[in-house]
This record gives C-alpha cells, structure tokens and sequence, in this order.
C-alpha cells in the first residue's frame, strides 16, 4: 500500500484554526491529501495551520476563511471551491456549546446550537455532494463527543446537538452508501485542547477546586490514565478518510483512552 494514500484526494476541514482540526488537516496533509482548512480568522489559519501544512507541499493547500453561522457565505464560499474541483473529504469538525444544566439552558442557546452544527453541517454537505457523487469517492467524517454514547454531566446543550448530528450522520450512512461515500462519527475523549482547557476552568469554578485537581480527576477516569493528544484523533480521522476504510460505514469511533462504559 503507498506511503501516500490519500494522494490525489481534497479534504475539507473545518474548525482547522486549531486543536483536533487542526491535527485532522496535518494528518491528511501528511498522508498526500490537498487541504482547504476552514475558519473564522485567516490569521490565526495561517499561523497555525497553514504553515504546517506547507512543510507536506507548498502549493496543493489553501485556506478559507468563513464563520459557519452564516449559512449565505458558508454556501457560496463552499461552494465556489467545490465547483473547481470536486472535494473527496469532508471532516465536520465545529466548537462545542457552553457548558451548563440543560435545565437551565435557553430556547435560544438550543436554537443557536442548532444552527452552528446542524444547520451549517447540511449547508456544507449540499455544496460538496455532488462533487463526491461525481468523483465516486466521499468521506464524511463528523468529529462529534463521546456524550452520543454517555451523556457528559454539565454540558447540557452539547449532549443534545452531538446526539443530534449523530442521527444526522448515521442517517446520511445510509442514503450515500450506493455512491461510494462514507459517513461515520469520531467520537473524542479528554483531548488536550483549548476546548478542554475550558470545561475543566468552568468545573473548578463551579466546585471552588483547583484546575489541576479536577484535571487528576477527570484522568482517573481514563483507563489510558492520561488526556489524548489531538493527533490521536487526527490519525483515526485519516485512516477513516482513506481508501482501507472503504467498508467502514455509519459508526461511532470513540478515541477516548477507554473512558466510554458503554459499547
């Protein structure tokens, strides 16, 4: 098999500024794919992110820079790229809500959180299908939470989307399938970002304890006894996006160290 699997493959990659997208587009890159990198900052895609992939090739990578709420621009710039030429990976990859009792959460924030992940996931989607049909060759990977499995105390809003975009992918599974496109979710642990970094400020605030008490905490609950590195999850998404997981469709791939109890 080549050293290069993904060699004449376009990935799209969302969220791609930083953490686990950005570690899904240096996976990609390193394995032969041409990387658009998605975000809301293109200096902040460009320091971070661009200039890694260049290090693979110089000129096969570019980025755009759009914000994934407005579902006009996401379209048109979408794709306006997509009509060039044909995207053959899609890695559906968006910032979680904020935490907080579902209870206590607004419509609003439930509306708004919809329209991040649901909306804009089915406005990308349109935009790159017809290439992928086209090409005969799809990967659709939709970067979610181990919560769809084992809902996460405190994080209200995002156990109810994540679950959401679960049913969205799983469904999709079965409707592109004939067309040689795959649709599974990875499903990532602890993994050492900024979003992490985040949910463990909020839990010592809350419980009046020291962030790196609650850190020992939540990595007790790890059987791995650590946090994931964000190019673990990277590794998992390029091989679901390479021509060996042909047959893998409409799963669930917790990349949690063993933490999920559930099946």
């Amino acid at each position: 098999m080549s050293t290069l699997p993904l060699r004449g493959r376009r990935a799209l990659v969302c969220g791609a500024s930083r953490g686990i997208g950005q570690a899904a587009a240096i996976a990609l890159a390193e394995a032969g794919a041409s990387v658009v990198a998605l975000g809301r900052n293109a200096d902040t895609l460009f320091k971070n992110t661009l200039k890694r992939l260049a290090l693979y090739d110089t000129s096969a990578h570019t980025m755009i820079e759009v914000d994934q709420n407005d579902l006009v621009r996401l379209s048109q710039d979408v794709g306006v790229l997509a009509s060039q030429s044909p995207f053959h990976i899609w890695v559906n990859n968006t910032g979680g809500p904020k935490g907080g009792p579902l209870a206590e959460a607004s419509v609003e924030a439930l509306e708004a959180a919809f329209h991040q992940h649901l909306s804009a996931a089915q406005t990308i989607l349109q935009a790159v299908l017809p290439g992928m049909r086209t090409a005969g060759y799809g990967r659709i990977i939709n970067v979610i939470s181990t919560s769809v499995k084992q809902p996460i105390p405190g994080l209200g809003v995002s156990n109810t989307i994540r679950g959401a975009m679960a049913s969205w992918a799983k469904t999709l599974a079965g409707e592109l399938g004939p067309d040689g496109i795959t649709v599974n979710n990875v499903l990532p642990g602890f993994t050492a970002t900024g979003r992490l970094d985040e949910i463990i400020t909020a839990k010592a605030n809350a419980q009046g304890k020291a962030q790196g008490d609650i850190a020992q905490a939540m990595k007790a609950t790890v059987p791995a006894g650590r946090f994931a590195d964000p190019r673990e999850t990277g590794a998992a998404i390029a091989f679901l996006a390479s021509p060996s997981a042909a047959y893998i469709n409409g799963i669930n791939l917790p990349v949690d160290g063993g933490r999920t109890k559930s099946l």
